[in-house]
């Protein structure tokens, strides 16, 4: 058995350095790795290249790096409810890569699965597709997409084990199980970190050999964006 399980952030985030380029799972504020963007904003660890679903909000999640100007490069699908990202953008003092949702998922998930590129259909006659391979199949035009590469993958779990089996709870799935094994390096923050054997092998998301690193998280916020209640 490789145990995995190092005792906080810190520990798990040795070897990140200036410059690298990261993936961070979540959706929305759901399911983000909160522990492990604080503790890159203490680091202060800058030029970072991130490949997230969204860029979180002003003032929570990647929005933090970003007040810091420790991001040099977004790729991400969605970034409207962060206004200084939108600030940083036009002004030019932020790189952005703006990818159709379902690519941004299957770029991570090729990569999980050793694939080096794919076609798909999604982006083929617009901007997306500018200086990209193409390639008709049964009458229909796809693009192809190379798969991402990346340093860290940061993920977050609702339950995890020791040897980095990993269990996600409802929308926090989203991107969080495809970034596991896409990088270099796989660490993964969990909300209860159980001792081997006591996590049901029928219910787990995401096995332990995706997974580098793995710490029990303390202290989450779990914000919601934008909440809506009935009159």
């Amino acid at each position: 058995m490789i145990n995995k399980k190092v005792n906080n952030v810190k520990e798990a985030l040795k070897g990140v350095e200036n410059g690298m380029t990261i993936m961070l799972g979540g959706f929305g504020l759901c399911g983000i790795p909160e522990n492990i963007i604080s503790e890159l904003v203490k680091l202060n660890i800058r030029n970072l290249s991130c490949i997230s679903n969204n860029a979180g909000v002003d003032d929570f999640g990647l929005g933090l790096l970003l007040q810091n100007r420790q991001i040099k490069k977004m790729i991400s699908s969605y970034v409207g409810e962060n206004a200084e990202f939108e600030r940083q953008m036009l002004s030019g003092e932020l790189e952005v890569e703006l990818t159709p949702q379902g690519t941004l998922a299957e770029k991570c998930r090729a990569a999980q699965a050793g694939f080096p590129a794919f076609y798909t259909p999604a982006g083929y006659g617009t901007e997306v597709a500018e200086s990209k391979e193409t390639r008709e199949f049964e009458g229909k035009m796809y693009v192809l997409e190379p798969a991402f590469k990346a340093d860290f993958a940061f993920v977050k779990a609702w339950k995890g084990d020791a040897v980095g089996n990993l269990v996600f709870k409802g929308t926090a799935r989203n991107f969080n199980a495809n970034m596991c094994g896409a990088a270099t390096i796989t660490v993964a923050e969990v909300e209860e970190l159980l001792p081997v054997g006591a996590l049901d092998p029928n219910t787990i998301h995401i096995p332990g050999i995706f997974v580098q690193r793995i710490f029990l998280g303390t202290n989450y916020e779990k914000r919601i964006e934008q909440r809506t209640v009935r009159k």
